[in-house]
């Protein structure tokens, strides 16, 4: 199967050619990199490691995900899987393969590399973190009857599935609005533990106060509106 994958990115310079040498390139047709509006050079340190760099100035990461939705669209042969993750060096590139492994055995549509069930770095999910992945997984099982054990941005779709949702978040709700939709429309979800490192830099979501409300408040409705 072709396998794309789909990196936003917002200054993330120190860590993008860290996440890009350690992708198993032998398995993946093309890297998608959206410098979402960086002051850095993480353009320049995409590309020089393999990356195709798209840039997307309107600040979001749904926006900056839609962006290399968009230019996938336009290819004359589209990828089977869709396998998103963060350009931070958090998410560990080399689970690719086990994160793939349950749709590529036709088990899964949709699977979600989970933090909650892999290792995690001392520090690497700061305590809001925590407990905003409990209190959002929580009302998905309630409202939705999922399993779902994280929101985590490693994750993997198959592309017809991934057209089938109709993903419109622009910004903090994307990885909740995935999983949502995803259970609406009974597609196969699955978890797999995957390890999280402490990010290189500071995190835009739970590095900051408005960050932190901000994502919260956005996920939060995010779950009421599509149930």
């Amino acid at each position: 199967m072709l396998i794309d994958v789909i990196i936003p990115a917002f200054n993330e310079e120190k860590s993008i050619g860290k996440v890009l040498a350690d992708m198993p390139w032998q398995l993946v047709r093309e890297v998608v990199v959206t410098d979402n509006a960086s002051k850095d050079k993480t353009t320049k340190v995409a590309r020089a490691a393999g990356a195709t760099v798209l840039y997307e100035g309107r600040k979001g990461y749904g926006w900056a995900c839609l962006k290399a939705m968009d230019y996938i669209a336009q290819k004359e042969i589209k990828p089977d899987i869709v396998v998103f993750m963060d350009g931070d060096y958090a998410d560990n590139p080399q689970q690719l393969p086990e994160v793939v492994a349950p749709i590529l055995a036709g088990q899964a549509d949709l699977v979600i590399g989970s933090r909650a069930l892999g290792r995690k770095e001392k520090g690497s999910l700061t305590p809001q973190q925590r407990f905003g992945n409990w209190l959002a997984t929580y009302l998905l099982r309630r409202m939705y009857n999922t399993s779902f054990t994280d929101l985590g941005p490693f994750r993997a779709v198959r592309y017809q599935s991934l057209l089938d949702i109709q993903m419109q978040d622009k910004t903090y709700g994307w990885t909740v609005e995935m999983q949502a939709k995803a259970a609406r429309l009974n597609l196969r979800c699955t978890e797999v533990p995957v390890n999280y490192r402490r990010r290189i830099g500071v995190s835009k979501v739970s590095g900051t106060v408005k960050g932190t409300l901000g994502a919260g408040y956005k996920i939060l409705w995010t779950i009421f509106k599509y149930r």
